[in-house]
């Protein structure tokens, strides 16, 4: 028996990368999926239709399984609602969505346009909020529903020139929670996950250097899309009924546990601040905890296991 067995599961950019993959594993754990892929390309062209999502269902229907395709957006409010009514109207139920898909718009904040911070944001958190708001309704009237939403390091710790990606990913982070928290009492649960893989999103990384290239060449073979899998399902499981609310991430055969944001320390001033006092005695106190600029490489320094 497989730990979705009588699950029906949607997974979002289910054609490719890790999408595809959680779909695939999700079947063969024993859920029915639905396969949602727009078929676009990194920055969001169309790249492939239809097809995309077709081809993974149909690997999973020869597999032995059963998957039905979807190629709606979901940065439409419409086409996250069409989703969920496929999985009702094919599959008689919904009881999880895995929603990774995503693009890249990739700038530097002071050369960044408009359109390239609006396309990012209308697929990673509005497209978050379509399928979560799309779903959350049947999850609490049946009382049993999980969302495993996508976050990265870019949100978490942050990257140069994706302030547009960062932005949405942390704000992904502030949306599952309060999702958990308000499902709580209705057996709904939330977690997010930030994997670390190479995908056709890391690809697009400019190699200028050796050591760029050498950790290009580390990703590809230590850091794969199928390793991010098994996570996504498993919050998917009835096993993983007390499990909300929480960051994890991948990094190859590592999985780790996240801290949330809490007060580290607390400066009190009885009669009041004064920016001179906040020079003074509050940032002199609180700057050996500050936290510096570097990327996701200085939080976790060592290589992927």
């Amino acid at each position: 028996m497989g730990v979705l067995d009588g699950k029906v599961i949607l997974v979002t950019g289910a054609g490719r990368g890790i999408g595809r993959e959680c779909a695939l594993l999700a079947a063969g754990e024993g859920a029915r999926v639905v396969v949602n892929d727009l078929g676009a390309s990194v920055g969001g062209e169309d790249e492939g239709g239809a097809s995309v999502a077709e081809e993974t269902a149909k690997a999973i229907r020869a597999a032995g399984g059963e998957a039905v395709a979807n190629s709606d957006s979901v940065a439409s409010m419409a086409g996250a609602e069409a989703m969920v009514a496929l999985a009702l109207e094919t599959f008689d139920g919904l009881h999880g969505v895995i929603s990774p898909a995503g693009i890249l718009r990739d700038a530097m904040f002071h050369k960044m346009s408009e359109a390239e911070w609006d396309a990012v944001i209308a697929v990673h958190l509005r497209g978050s909020f379509n399928v979560c708001r799309a779903a959350i309704q049947h999850f609490r009237d049946q009382e049993d529903g999980a969302f495993a939403l996508f976050t990265s390091t870019s949100g978490l710790v942050g990257n140069i020139g994706q302030a547009n990606y960062a932005a949405a990913k942390l704000g992904i982070v502030g949306l599952s929670k309060v999702i958990a928290m308000e499902g709580a009492s209705k057996n709904v649960r939330a977690n997010i996950i930030s994997p670390s893989a190479w995908t056709r999103m890391i690809g697009t990384i400019p190699i200028k250097d050796e050591a760029t290239r050498r950790r290009v060449e580390m990703m590809q073979t230590k850091m794969r899309p199928d390793q991010i899998a098994p996570l996504a399902v498993a919050l998917m499981a009835d096993r993983a009924k007390d499990v909300s609310g929480q960051i994890f991430s991948i990094r190859g055969n590592e999985v780790m546990l996240w801290s949330q944001p809490r007060p580290i320390r607390v400066m009190a001033m009885l009669e009041g601040w004064t920016p001179q006092g906040m020079l003074e005695i509050a940032m002199p106190s609180f700057r050996p905890d500050f936290y510096g600029l570097g990327n996701a490489r200085t939080v976790v320094p060592w290589d992927p296991v």
